[in-house]
């Protein structure tokens, strides 16, 4: 089921939890993501699951519905 609820504030997110949000959108993988931020793919997963605690999203595909709302950007959903 994919959450109804608005997404929460950009507020409620870290700046790289948004960053990581935004490279999601455009389609990267959890790999591509952690190569653009310099980071470990861990530490990706944990910026991911820290979203996913924040919003309930369970899955990816809500994660990047998510991630197409927080960053004002049009779903068909």
């Amino acid at each position: 089921m994919i959450p109804t609820a608005p997404a929460p504030a950009r507020a409620a997110f870290s700046r790289r939890e948004l960053e990581v949000l935004e490279l999601l959108v455009e389609g990267a993988s959890y790999a591509a993501i952690a190569r653009r931020l310099e980071l470990s793919p861990h530490t990706v997963d944990t910026y991911l699951r820290r979203i996913r605690a924040k919003t309930g999203a369970t899955n990816q595909i809500q994660l990047t519905l998510l991630a197409c709302r927080v960053h004002g950007l049009p779903t068909a959903a």
